[in-house]
């Protein structure tokens, strides 16, 4: 498997600031690797919350993480204020590839990016139910490719 090459700020339509914060850096002086997926999570459920696609405590509908990945390309370090970029790969019936990227400021090159599959399902029953109307224009707008 060929390893990713970093990919540029404008292949994400959406961009999410995230200051570094103290405890997120490891005892080699960067960012910790596990501290890129809160930085994913982050970033995706701040966007459909801004969407009003998202309710977190009573919504119906809610996503679970079937697959993740990330590579490493640089570090980044406390204090900064990095770039999540978000997009869409694909947008099934009741599931979402979402591609992600971090960007350090002013750097035009990831120095991370990944990937969440999420699966949505119904909040009860925990089947996978179809995404409501909400969350399909909020990710259309994502949506590349």
């Amino acid at each position: 498997m060929a390893r990713p090459t970093p990919e540029a700020r404008t292949a994400y339509p959406y961009h999410h600031p995230t200051p570094t914060r103290w405890a997120d850096n490891d005892v080699y002086g960067h960012v910790n690797n596990v501290i890129y997926y809160a930085y994913f999570d982050t970033a995706v459920n701040a966007y459909l919350a801004a969407r009003g696609a998202l309710d977190v405590q009573g919504g119906a509908v809610i996503g679970l993480v079937v697959e993740t990945g990330c590579a490493f390309f640089a570090p980044a370090t406390f204090p900064e204020t990095l770039g999540v970029g978000v997009r869409v790969a694909h947008l099934g019936r009741s599931s979402v590839r979402y591609e992600l990227a971090v960007f350090r400021e002013g750097e035009d090159a990831a120095c991370a990016q990944g990937h969440f599959v999420h699966v949505y399902v119904d909040r009860e029953t925990r089947r996978p139910t179809e995404l409501p109307a909400a969350f399909r224009a909020a990710l259309e707008d994502l949506r590349v490719g």
